[in-house]
């Protein structure tokens, strides 16, 4: 059975194809390993009898090393926005006084916000009572009494 040939241009093919794929799904992960695959095919043409096993190895060692790498690296230079809550949408109203829209009965109610409706755990209640946002729990919000 015939050896499998991989030559340089092949690795900056998949190279291209990765960028492709990172131009599509934006994240910052397929970029590093397209510049992986770039990296693996200047090897390749530097020095042109490495192994396809060793070539693969490279490119592997090197995509998990440059995404490690990038991932400390924005875990420790975060980026400051003046809308850190943008995206997050139920943490906006955290702090926030609300009439009730459904009393509370058995830990459970309603709070009318704007156009939308949430769900809402805290101390039994009757409807209208004013409660203040706490905490937010995937899309039910956390609640307390205000005096």
């Amino acid at each position: 059975m015939a050896e499998l040939a991989i030559v340089f241009w092949n690795w900056w093919v998949l190279a291209l194809v990765l960028l492709v794929i990172e131009l599509l799904a934006p994240g910052f992960f397929f970029l590093w390993m397209a510049t992986s695959g770039f990296i693996t095919g200047l090897l390749l043409l530097l020095i042109p009898g490495i192994s396809v096993e060793i070539q693969v190895l490279f490119f592997s060692v090197l995509s998990v090393a440059a995404i490690t790498v990038w991932k400390l690296y924005g875990k420790q230079h975060t980026i400051a926005t003046d809308h850190p809550l943008l995206n997050k949408r139920g943490a906006q109203y955290i702090g926030r006084v609300f009439s009730l829209y459904k009393a509370i009965e058995n830990g459970e109610g309603k709070i009318k916000v704007d156009d939308s409706i949430w769900k809402v755990h805290g101390q039994d209640c009757t409807i209208n009572t004013k409660v203040k946002v706490i905490a937010i729990r995937g899309t039910v919000f956390d609640v307390e009494i205000v005096d």
